[in-house]
């Protein structure tokens, strides 16, 4: 039996929060940066959290009226070393809105996925990709409340162990 995901969300603006539209392909989100949004959002990532985090490269996509190279091009996304960041959490779920969740290339060497290599066996988190955060996030910054529920049922495969979701954001 396939099973979902509902737990708390809690959007991590990193584009808003450094004031702009998105951030540069190759920019590497570090654990400062995950801290001062949580300071700037006046919020706090609780254990079993699903932490979605917006680079703004939907945005980027949509105001370019292009979607090439998003998909296996250079992008931002989390730093390899924010692994302890994550793990001291004890978060869910880590999503955002770039295709690849860390940043692209990788900043160790001849390495591929070094971040998914932690988090996914050996920290047993669920990781999502390109999901689109624009809305959430303008909604988010007008009413200053960065947390709802988030619901993510995946499809049933058989033997699957990942598959495409409808996530729902629900405040």
């Amino acid at each position: 039996m396939a099973r979902g995901i509902v737990t708390r969300g809690v959007l991590l603006d990193v584009a808003r929060t450094k004031g702009v539209p998105w951030l540069e392909p190759g920019y590497a989100i570090t654990s400062d940066d995950l801290e001062a949004v949580l300071q700037k959002e006046k919020v706090v990532v609780e254990e079993g959290d699903a932490v979605l985090i917006r680079t703004g490269q939907v945005a980027r996509c949509r105001a370019r009226g292009s979607w090439e190279g998003h998909a296996m091009g250079p992008s931002p996304g989390l730093s390899f070393f924010t692994a302890g960041w994550i793990y001291d959490r004890r978060v869910a779920a880590i999503a955002t809105d770039t295709w690849a969740v860390e940043v692209r290339p990788s900043e160790i060497e001849e390495t591929f996925d070094p971040l998914h290599r932690v988090l996914i066996p050996n920290m047993g988190l669920l990781l999502g990709e390109n999901f689109d955060l624009e809305c959430l996030g303008v909604d988010c910054e007008h009413d200053c409340v960065f947390e709802f529920l988030f619901v993510a049922p995946p499809l049933p495969i058989t033997g699957g162990v990942g598959s495409p979701i409808n996530p729902l954001a629900i405040k």
